[in-house]
């Protein structure tokens, strides 16, 4: 996408499936994004420089997946200004409770956003990423108040269906 103001990172292209769901997210309020598959452990030559020039380019967030040590985000955020957003990814022996558990122990000083394991945490990073840039955004903090009446609403149907249900 042209003038990206978020950066996913990923470090194996196996974690795509995952983060689409943050693409889907950002393409749903025109936040314009670019995705690159970058190991903190395989390459981390590639992975420093993108997080190194993310600034300069017009990079507004950086969300990074990782899964089992899931070192990822926390060297993201060491050589960066920006907010760090860590998705831990399942797999591995202990199915994705190794990355939760080294993402939400940065050290003071270190600070990232850890979402929740897989598809969930994938989605709310997006979310996140959205309500940050929109504090200067004031169509998108719109979008993000319209989305979150929506799903109040949905709500509020799926309860009047099941109590007309039960009437029944």
């Amino acid at each position: 996408m042209s003038n990206p103001t978020v950066l996913i990172l990923m470090g194996s292209d196996s974690d795509l499936t995952t983060m689409e769901e943050t693409a889907r997210v950002l393409t749903q309020f025109g936040v314009p994004y670019e995705m690159h598959v970058s190991s903190a452990h395989r390459s981390p030559a590639k992975t420093s420089k993108l997080t190194r020039e993310a600034e300069g380019r017009g990079i507004q967030v950086i969300i990074a997946a990782a899964g089992m040590a899931a070192h990822l985000a926390g060297v993201v955020a060491a050589e960066t200004p920006l907010p760090v957003i860590a998705v831990p990814l399942g797999g591995g022996a202990l199915n994705g409770l190794d990355a939760l558990y080294a993402m939400v122990q940065m050290p003071g000083g270190m600070p990232v956003a850890t979402m929740a394991i897989g598809k969930a945490g994938a989605k709310n990073a997006g979310l996140l990423a959205v309500q940050m840039l929109s504090l200067s955004n004031p169509e998108m903090r719109t979008k993000f108040v319209a989305f979150k009446a929506r799903m109040a609403e949905e709500v509020e149907e799926k309860d009047q269906a099941l109590q007309a249900a039960r009437q029944n």
